[in-house]
């Protein structure tokens, strides 16, 4: 056997936990939701009739499908391979529905499920069918042309409903049928794990376990941690390196190496927030965070890049100037120095070389990303899903055992529910934090049924809260604070850089982007649009199908299945926008989970507009045959390989054209999709109590002995990915925690 054969069949496995019980929907609302799926992505066909379980088409236009699909087929794909992928469709998957079964059950808004079964309800009356699609016929009743028509007109409904769904559903089902399909994959050349180095031995941990009991359990020690991500776990070496006993919790479990890279379903559940997922409330933006041993670090794509000098000022403006100090650089140093940053053993794949290139030719500003391999090459791009070589040094491959070499303890699976307070001459005292801990199954694993659940009170003389930017606010909401800043329905400060709407494209030759460092390259050419820091920009994206599949627009079944094949041939290329405008962060009201009130504003997206243009341009003089933008009502542009006009570049009249009806159009709503990966200043840190969170060293206003320390401390976006500055941040923080507990102690002596 190969080596490249043994890499791709090392992933262990990582059964899902079971799926909630009771089903989210009746069977006739099954039976619509399937068939719409079945329109997004249907079985095709000859034929001359109109059948329900297919799309029709004329023997012309499925041969003509076959020949485009088949000139980015991989050499060893079956022989069979176009027919079995032309005809598959989701309701065939029995893992499709198991997903969206999971996911209506347990993760999506119970507000927005309930409006789901209600429209689905009305698909299947006369009088519905008659208001939302103008046909009394049942939909799934419709053959897959007119339900096709149908969808299609959603879009531009005057139902405010119907343009929701016509926005979230494409997505949801095309995303899902790239887990689950059995076609794909082949008809990619998409293999399970990378092609590319060898599978590595991680750190071999040990966690707190508990015995079967009705009693709370008390375990005492001088720091509790609450979240194991970027800063929770610099605080965890830092803290058990000064001689400190410490406990480091999570909600989320440990996977090993050689459980990694997960597959993109069971990762979605075991390894990100949500199930994968979450969207704000208005559903304009689509949010994806970390959440498993490791947080944001288990996942994020190894790009370590320092705070910027005018954000430090800014900060420091703001009457913060440990941010322009020396201390600081010393801190970012330090952190990237444990973690091997440098930018010596980059090998560029054609995605970031695409970024280089094109901004060289148009003489725009444009760089290497440091990465932190630990002065590896790292040669991978599937670390969304887990780095199977244990080379990224994240924290669970790096601060983290460090912190156990020094003596730290761990807990996994582990959910806070509340800080505690003792109360002395009127200040609020941390003294812990109470919530339950689920352990693993008999097996090890989180699939089974048979697992004890413990209510624990971890008493502790600091609590360092480092759950994320999504989820320390509302720890603090649930603990009763009542600082204004955080206060329930008081804006809890949300801060995006969300990554503005994809460009998309298509070249001549099959370069399987899925390979390579993910982030190597970024243009910074139109960061700061409005001279005070505040613009995008641009890098590339994670090459995973299930991820960029559903950013491109969908407008016919059988266009979505040629387009999806067209993926060897294709780039994705994202424009991370610094974001001068809030949202706010609160609890559901119903289960108290994490809703997200955020729209990007006006100006936000005219910052995004103006890196997206010049994205195409550079995508343009690289040689893409197409170009496409995640909006709905923007054409894909296609260049004229017959044309003989080279030598004009840019000056292109039809791509000037294109490029002009891209300005006109904007970056509208709801038409434009937007994600975020980067969330930060929920707890934001400030120099008085009425304008923050946490003061200069990271202590909660109006108590003692409570910390947070990751990026939802930021006082403003980073404008570039917020890893390092996070562990700068926590660096700070925890060596003033282990200092104050030393004076503590020498003065009890």
């Amino acid at each position: 056997m190969s080596s490249t054969e043994l890499n791709i069949i090392a992933p262990l496995e990582s059964p899902l936990p079971p799926v909630p019980e009771g089903d989210v929907l009746t069977d006739s609302q099954w039976t619509t939701f399937l068939a719409i799926a079945d329109t997004f992505i249907p079985a095709i066909q000859v034929s001359s009739s109109h059948p329900r379980d297919s799309l029709s088409v004329q023997a012309s236009e499925y041969a003509d499908a076959v020949d485009k699909i088949r000139h980015s087929l991989p050499a060893d794909a079956a022989q069979d391979a176009v027919q079995t992928y032309l005809a598959e469709k989701p309701s065939a998957l029995p893992g499709f529905r198991k997903l969206i079964q999971r996911q209506f059950g347990q993760y999506a808004r119970k507000d927005a499920v309930k409006g789901i079964r209600v429209i689905l309800s009305a698909l299947d009356t006369r009088a519905g069918c008659l208001l939302l699609t103008g046909y009394t016929t049942a939909f799934h009743l419709q053959p897959v042309h007119i339900r096709q028509e149908i969808l299609q007109q959603w879009s531009q409904s005057y139902l405010p409903p119907l343009r929701q769904l016509a926005k979230l559903l494409p997505p949801l089902c095309i995303s899902t049928y790239a887990k689950a399909s059995a076609s794909i994959n082949p008809i990619l050349g998409f293999p399970r794990a990378p092609v590319h180095g060898k599978p590595g031995k991680g750190f071999d941990y040990g966690f707190l376990q508990l015995p079967p009991g009705d009693d709370q359990e008390i375990i005492d020690t001088d720091v509790v941690i609450v979240g194991s991500g970027c800063g929770g776990g610099v605080c965890a070496k830092n803290l058990a390196e000064a001689g400190h006993r410490l406990l480091v919790t999570d909600r989320g479990y440990h996977f090993s190496a050689k459980h990694l890279p997960m597959s993109t379903a069971d990762a979605a559940i075991h390894l990100f927030h949500n199930g994968g997922i979450d969207v704000s409330d208005d559903n304009s933006v689509s949010f994806i965070a970390g959440q498993s041993w490791g947080g944001g670090g288990t996942i994020n794509w190894s790009a370590s890049l320092q705070t910027q000098a005018f954000v430090r000022q800014e900060w420091a403006d703001e009457g913060l100037p440990f941010f322009t100090s020396s201390e600081y650089q010393t801190c970012l140093d330090r952190v990237c120095q444990r973690m091997g940053v440098s930018t010596k053993h980059i090998e560029h794949n054609d995605q970031n070389r695409f970024i280089l290139d094109g901004a060289r030719k148009l003489g725009y500003s444009a760089k290497e990303v440091p990465q932190n391999t630990g002065g590896n090459k790292h040669y991978c791009g599937y670390c969304t899903l887990g780095c199977g070589a244990a080379e990224k040094q994240g924290p669970v491959v790096s601060w983290l055992p460090d912190a156990a070499n020094a003596g730290a303890e761990f807990m996994e699976g582990f959910e806070a529910d509340k800080i505690v307070f003792d109360t002395s001459r009127g200040n609020k005292i941390a003294t812990g934090v109470e919530g339950t801990w689920t352990s693993r199954d008999e097996m090890g694993g989180v699939s089974g049924t048979n697992r004890t659940k413990r209510k624990v009170f971890i008493k502790a003389k600091r609590v360092i809260v480092s759950c994320g930017t999504l989820h320390s606010p509302l720890l603090l909401l649930r603990s009763g604070l009542t600082n204004p800043q955080i206060a329930l329905y008081q804006d809890s400060h949300l801060l995006i850089q969300y990554q503005a709407t994809m460009v998309g494209t298509t070249f001549q030759h099959a370069h399987n982007p899925w390979e390579g460092g993910i982030l190597t390259a970024m243009c910074d050419e139109f960061s700061n649009l409005d001279s005070r820091g505040h613009g995008a920009k641009i890098c590339a994206t994670t090459m995973l199908p299930s991820w960029y599949l559903p950013f491109r627009p969908w407008r016919s079944g059988l266009e979505f299945k040629v387009l999806a094949s067209e993926m060897p041939r294709a780039c994705g290329h994202l424009a991370v926008v610094r974001d001068r405008d809030t949202g706010r962060i609160y609890p559901d009201p119903v289960d108290g989970r994490c809703r997200i009130a955020y729209t990007p504003s006006l100006f936000d997206r005219r910052n995004a507009l103006e890196a997206v243009l010049g994205m195409c341009k550079m995508l343009y003089v690289t040689g893409a045959e197409k170009i496409w933008l995640s909006k709905s009502d923007v054409m894909p542009f296609v260049r004229d390989t017959d044309a003989t006009n080279a030598e004009e570049g840019i000056n292109d009249p039809a791509f000037q054209s294109w490029l002009q009806s891209v300005r006109s159009k904007g970056m509208n709503q709801p038409e434009t999709t937007w994600a975020t990966a980067h969330q930060m200043g929920t707890c934001r840190m400030s120099n008085v109590e009425k304008k923050g969170v946490v003061d200069p060293l990271g202590k909660v206003w109006g108590t003692e002995g409570l910390y947070v320390a990751d990026a939802s401390v930021f006082p403003s976006a980073s404008g570039v990915n917020p890893m390092v500055t996070n562990m700068a941040i926590a660096d700070m923080i925890s060596r003033g925690v282990a200092k104050g507990l030393r004076v503590e102690e020498g003065a009890r002596l």
